[in-house]
């Protein structure tokens, strides 16, 4: 989708997603010392506005200025200090080795520029960080529920895995996301990857 779609389906809701951090980022990351944190594709900011009440230092990106404005809006009613940019992520480039987690959640574009990001993000993970990355899996298109129809957007945990340069992947697989009113759970992709020491 376009920036002006995104920025009109931000603009249509109060909140387009669930003001509640992602569960799998809860699970995956609740453990960490808090540092430097970099939220790609952070949408309304839920995620980056609960890391930095647990003391991450954190920036959110996202190419939606209507996501940014809520996103820093919401960080200001919770009385926590996060930075938010408006930046497309195929332009955007972090600094190199300059955050001790780096999350990628549900990242909605076409394969070749999925490489191109999560090349730059896996870069940006300093020594002894983590990165996760959480999408909509291929396979959720048969046999799970919800998430987008085109399949040119959907990955898969091998895809992912691979996409990474120079971290240790410690977790790839999919996971079960229960939806609500739906007879059976979506199917996500999960990775969690480590840079040595």
């Amino acid at each position: 989708m376009r920036r002006e779609d995104w920025d009109q389906r931000y603009a249509a809701a109060e909140s387009l997603w669930a003001a509640r951090p992602n569960r799998f980022l809860v699970a995956e990351v609740s453990s960490l010392s808090p540092g430097r944190a970099l939220d790609l594709a952070c949408g309304e900011g839920q995620n980056s506005i609960w890391l930095a009440t647990l003391g991450w230092i954190v920036t959110g990106v996202d190419f939606s200025e209507v996501a940014i404005g809520k996103a820093t809006a919401r960080a200001d009613r919770a009385g926590v200090a996060a930075e938010f940019l408006c930046a497309d992520l195929v332009d955007f480039q972090p600094e190199p080795l300059g955050y001790d987690l780096v999350i990628v959640l549900y990242l909605h574009i076409l394969e070749d520029e999925r490489r191109l990001v999560l090349d730059r993000a896996s870069r940006a993970v300093a020594p002894s960080g983590t990165f996760l990355f959480v999408g909509h899996d291929l396979t959720n298109l048969t046999d799970g529920v919800g998430g987008p129809r085109d399949p040119a957007i959907l990955c898969s945990p091998e895809e992912i895995a691979a996409e990474l340069t120079g971290l240790e992947v410690e977790r790839a697989e999919r996971v079960l996301r229960d939806v609500d009113d739906a007879d059976r759970p979506a199917i996500d992709t999960l990775v969690r990857a480590r840079r040595p020491d």
